[in-house]
């Protein structure tokens, strides 16, 4: 097999706009990995794609395939399955693999489209099955394969500082209310002291008058 497997010759596709043919190209590409999965090393990619010559460009239409294994994000177990993703892409002369990419003389290199196809499709978080139990968060017991009697009510510790936070609002909200009834309380003496006061006043100003008036009755009956 050819060291650039993925490398299509189209010189004579170029000559008649229009003109098409079915191209299935094999071969291994390094570094097809994501954070959570990756196609194993020495695993070969599927290109089956139909190259068409069209105005000034070559267009790619078909599909890229190829297996993948990575760690579940349950269990923790080994993970694996396949990759199948469609592409519809154009190469042209001016190509820079953002927009198109580059047709480099009459060649079209399927690589670059074949990478960013599989990179983009690998899972970030794979299961090993979808209805994988995962593990017991508190003996780390595979609950695929065997059960454990652990209590699994237990504390979200990433939720904490948040339940701290309610707890303190709502200490401040008590603090504020039994400020304000305290205030109230105080209100509500300083009127009961003031009231107090003017009927004590009061008292006086009619002592006050009981003795002018004892006063007056007494130089009439002197005199």
């Amino acid at each position: 097999m050819s060291r650039r497997p993925f490398v299509v010759h189209v010189a004579k596709l170029r000559r008649v706009p229009g003109t098409r043919w079915h191209e299935v190209r094999r071969g291994k590409i390094e570094g097809l990995a994501c954070s959570g999965s990756a196609v194993p090393e020495g695993s070969e990619v599927e290109a089956d794609v139909t190259l068409e010559s069209v105005a000034g460009a070559v267009s790619v239409v078909g599909s890229v395939s190829t297996c993948w294994t990575g760690e579940c994000r349950r269990c923790l177990g080994p993970a694996s399955g396949t990759v199948r993703v469609q592409v519809l892409e154009h190469y042209t002369e001016d190509g820079d693999g953002s927009d198109t990419y580059p047709l480099v003389g009459d060649d079209v290199d399927l690589e670059p489209m074949v990478y960013d196809a599989v990179v983009l499709e690998l899972p970030q978080a794979p299961l090993c099955s979808e209805d994988c139990k995962g593990l017991c968060p508190v003996c780390g017991a595979d609950h695929n394969h065997e059960n454990c009697s652990c209590d699994r009510a237990v504390e979200d510790t990433r939720w904490a500082v948040l339940r701290m936070l309610r707890v303190a609002d709502a200490d401040t909200d008590v603090g504020t209310e039994a400020d304000t009834d305290t205030e109230a309380d105080v209100g509500t003496e300083a009127d009961t002291d003031t009231d107090a006061d003017t009927g004590t006043d009061g008292d006086t100003d009619t002592d006050a008058d009981t003795d002018t008036d004892a006063d007056t009755d007494e130089v009439t009956s002197d005199g």
